[in-house]
């Protein structure tokens, strides 16, 4: 199959399937007398697993490790089990930070309502709160 049935089967855009080739995630296909790409069956299933482990936020390396153990014959099952329950930590994590972050503007946005709105030298306002934040 040809790069464009190749993108439509997997919802991957063919600049982005050349570029999965280009770092090695897919193999470099078979070319017809053309020139054009030759994809088969295993790029669909490969590709798919690639374009998946994105949309679950798996790095571009962490998807190159899965993909090697499959090239060697080993089953990836557990590293990718591994590596999901990892990120849903990372992500409990974020939404904890965010909600933090969250709060912070509001307590900031509730105390600089008590300050005048018009200090151009921003040192008795909502700015001077601002500009002593750390982080």
């Amino acid at each position: 199959m040809l790069i464009h049935e190749l993108a439509a089967r997997t919802g991957v855009s063919a600049k982005t399937i050349r570029y999965y080739e280009s770092i090695g995630l897919l193999p470099a296909p078979r070319r017809l007398p053309n020139g054009y790409r030759d994809y088969d069956e295993s790029d669909v299933g490969r590709l798919r697993l690639v374009a998946g482990s994105r949309r679950l936020g798996l790095s571009l390396d962490e998807i190159g490790e899965l993909l090697s153990m499959r090239d060697q014959g080993v089953a990836p099952c557990r590293t990718l089990l591994d590596l999901l329950a990892a990120k849903a930590d990372e992500i409990s994590e974020r939404i904890r930070e965010l909600q933090r972050l969250e709060g912070e503007l509001r307590r900031l946005y509730e105390l600089g309502l008590t300050f005048p709105t018009d200090d151009v030298d921003g040192k008795h306002c909502v700015c001077h709160l601002v500009s002593q934040q750390r982080s």
